[in-house]
């Protein structure tokens, strides 16, 4: 078994640090305790033998270095929960208007390996199961985390009916970069003016053309300023407006859109869970109904 990175920036204490970050808001919030994600929509999007390696916590060592730490049987056990939490917050999104996954997307997970501390891609995942199901029948995935989203692109990219919308920092992990339906690569520096210009100028059209009836969210906050890994410059206003706007664009045509937590790193992680927790309120806000799956 691979040991636990000493000086990684993964830090598993900021999802509680995010659900205590929500409840200390007062907002009006119903959680939810999501199923494991049963083994076979895992195996329809990764390749079977490394869904097995994680099931039986036996990843090779190769695999978890370029995932970052060790998969152990409660990371095991984690990831099939918060792959989980991705569907049951669409499910939920569709009846609601808005849900958010408190953990999950993990952009970077590829057909037979994790990566970038991703161990399976929850966004493909439960995309694939949901129109696999019937529950939808287009999917728009739109990825604002400060990484290009290169798993879920590479994962869905043989399909007409999902559409991988990735706006990024281009010289930002990963070196090779995958190709989305539509990426927009932003270079270093980028303040709030110069990112949300961006994001206009391509995301109502995008909708408007791909016509989705179901929207996922990979909502990093890895875009500010003083994130350990993003080499953007967002303000808190500027996630803020962010998040407000890709709320707006969906909310006015009746789109109901599932967010997940993403990237966002710092030593402090009460400061980095507070963002993430803004995020998902701001979200709600715009929206009419807030419910957030608990993964703790």
């Amino acid at each position: 078994m691979a040991p636990r990175p000493e000086r990684g920036t993964f830090k598993f204490d900021k999802y509680y640090l995010v659900m205590e970050a929500l409840r200390a808001e007062h907002a009006p919030m119903t959680e939810y305790a999501p199923e494991p994600m049963p083994r076979e929509w895992l195996e329809a999007v990764h390749d079977p033998e490394y869904v097995d390696e994680v099931f039986r916590a036996d990843v090779p060592r190769e695999k978890e270095r370029r995932i970052g730490f060790p998969v152990t049987s409660h990371i095991a056990s984690r990831v099939r929960h918060t792959n989980g939490g991705t569907w049951l917050a669409a499910k939920l999104a569709m009846r609601h208007g808005y849900a958010a996954n408190s953990a999950a997307g993990s952009h970077h997970a590829l057909h037979d390996t994790g990566a970038g501390y991703c161990v399976f891609n929850d966004l493909a995942v439960a995309s694939n199961r949901l129109i696999a199901e019937g529950d939808a029948n287009r999917i728009l995935i739109i990825d604002l985390d400060v990484h290009q989203g290169d798993g879920t692109a590479s994962l869905t990219a043989l399909r007409d009916d999902i559409f991988t919308f990735s706006m990024h920092a281009e010289k930002n992990f990963p070196v090779r970069k995958a190709r989305s339906n539509l990426d927009v690569g932003l270079p270093d520096g980028v303040d709030d003016d110069g990112y949300l210009e961006a994001l206009s100028q391509h995301l109502p059209a995008l909708i408007s053309d791909f016509a989705p009836d179901l929207v996922l969210y990979q909502a990093g906050v890895d875009p500010h300023a003083q994130d350990k890994l993003g080499r953007l410059a967002l303000s808190d206003e500027g996630l803020a407006a962010r998040d407000r706007f890709v709320a707006s664009q969906t909310r006015e045509r009746g789109i109901p859109v599932a967010s997940a937590l993403g990237g966002g790193y710092g030593d402090d992680q009460r400061v980095v869970a507070n963002r993430h927790a803004r995020s998902m309120l701001t979200m709600a806000e715009t929206n009419a109904t807030f419910l957030a799956p608990d993964l703790q």
